[in-house]
């Protein structure tokens, strides 16, 4: 690779070091890095850095109908992990299925962090499920990618004399062309019907380079939504959604919400529609970023405070997989909710709410406590603007906290025998205390 063009964190011995691992093989770095070296040297942007490097190898009789014995990727992994041995290879993971191995290496000026892949081509038989993977070769591998700027490629090699970085860039599908128009589009026209996570990764690069959706990949999410090729629709079962919709969409969501500025994202979402993906309900909502402000005020995780939004947020958070912990704060918060719209005080327009509706600290923190019901819940509850706020918020920041003024080793003390008793007698003294508390 020329000289002009190595990436910064990649020291040029490593570079050398690779190549001589490699062998026959070729070697490219691709992805994110090619994008964002381009944008930093050819458009000024700023450097974001890169946590790790993502490389195709590739054997170059790839269109061989003769599988070799081990994926490039891991060949040449094996040999990088013999030739520097544990002290400079740190960790070291294999993906055999997919060909791919992750490294991370101990250098003089921090660590580096490789990922390698074998060039492969993928097939997508069944609508947003898993797609069939072949080894392949480089250009297969651009081919499989998401947008036009994430399939360009810069091949490592031994000419090093050349300074031009356009002259050493692989861009068969218009990458460059896109960057300057600062627009992401998809690689495809089947792009969104094979993985429709792909509209979520285009709301995490919008919000994080300020790019805009290109006006035929709108066209395709549209018209993808409205013929809706997957062989499932929202409201059947949740555990027969295909993979894109289910588990690689909440990892998604993970990645828009843990590391991008997701209110940017939320709205480039919401405006191209394609939160239908998700929920209409979402789709629709005009509150959902003040829900997740407050949510995160509460140190609530925000994806299934998003979620709580939904027509129906279980069967959402199921389709989505979410940590069994997140659904069952998703089942707490939708029986408070019923629990308080049944005594006429989760509903802002109701002005008379029912005779049995708390009025007091002890009995709101009688009803918050009941068995299921969390602090968690009650966060989410008041995240989500149910009323009456005012006791919610004075349970969750005081009220809770209070116990009695005299302890289990006080009674016992004056005289009181342990048991069920004794715990009776300590919850009516805390239900005392509470009651003098300003409601």
């Amino acid at each position: 690779m020329p000289a002009a063009v190595e990436p910064p964190g990649i020291p040029p011995d490593l570079i050398e070091r690779l190549l001589e691992a490699a062998g026959d093989a070729s070697i490219a770095l691709v992805g994110g890095a090619v994008r964002d070296l381009l944008l930093h040297r050819v458009h000024l942007d700023p450097w974001r850095g890169v946590p790790d490097f993502d490389l195709v190898v590739a054997f170059a009789q790839a269109e061989s109908p003769r599988p070799p014995a081990l994926p490039a990727a891991l060949r040449l992994a094996r040999r990088l992990r013999e030739r520097f041995g544990p002290e400079v290879v740190s960790t070291y993971r294999e993906h055999a299925a997919y060909g791919t191995a992750e490294l991370e290496l101990t250098q003089p000026h921090g660590p580096v962090f490789l990922d390698l892949a074998s060039a492969r081509r993928e097939v997508y038989p069944v609508a947003g499920d898993n797609p069939q993977v072949c080894f392949g070769s480089l250009g297969d591998d651009l081919a499989r990618r998401d947008f036009t700027i994430n399939a360009m490629a810069l091949p490592l090699g031994p000419d090093r004399s050349s300074r031009d970085l356009a002259a050493a860039l692989i861009d068969p599908h218009g990458g460059l062309a896109d960057l300057e128009r600062r627009q992401l589009r998809f690689l495809h026209g089947a792009s969104l019907r094979d993985d429709p996570t792909r509209i979520v990764r285009a709301a995490r690069y919008a919000a994080r380079l300020g790019f805009g959706l290109a006006p035929q990949s709108q066209v395709q999410l549209r018209t993808t939504l409205e013929a809706w090729p997957w062989g499932w629709r929202i409201g059947d079962r949740p555990d027969r959604a295909p993979s894109a919709l289910g588990t690689r969409l909440r990892m998604e969501l993970d990645l828009l919400f843990d590391h991008e500025a997701w209110r940017l994202a939320l709205a480039a979402l919401q405006s191209w529609g394609a939160l239908l993906l998700l929920d209409p309900a979402l789709q629709q909502e005009q509150h959902g970023p003040r829900r997740l402000h407050w949510a995160g005020r509460f140190g609530l995780p925000l994806l299934p405070a998003y979620v709580a939004g939904a027509a129906d947020p279980l069967a959402l958070a199921q389709r989505l997989q979410l940590a069994q912990n997140q659904q069952q704060l998703i089942v707490s918060f939708l029986a408070l909710r019923q629990q308080l719209l049944r005594l006429g005080a989760a509903d802002p327009g109701c002005s008379t709410p029912q005779a049995n509706t708390p009025r007091s600290p002890a009995a709101w923190s009688e009803l918050l406590e009941a068995p299921g019901t969390r602090p968690e819940t009650v966060a989410l509850a008041l995240a989500c603007g149910l009323e009456p706020r005012r006791p919610l918020l004075r349970w969750l920041l005081r009220w809770r906290h209070l116990r009695a003024e005299s302890t289990a080793a006080d009674l016992i003390e004056a005289g009181a025998v342990p048991g069920p008793a004794l715990g009776q007698q300590l919850r009516q003294l805390r239900s005392q205390r509470l009651e003098r508390e300003r409601s």
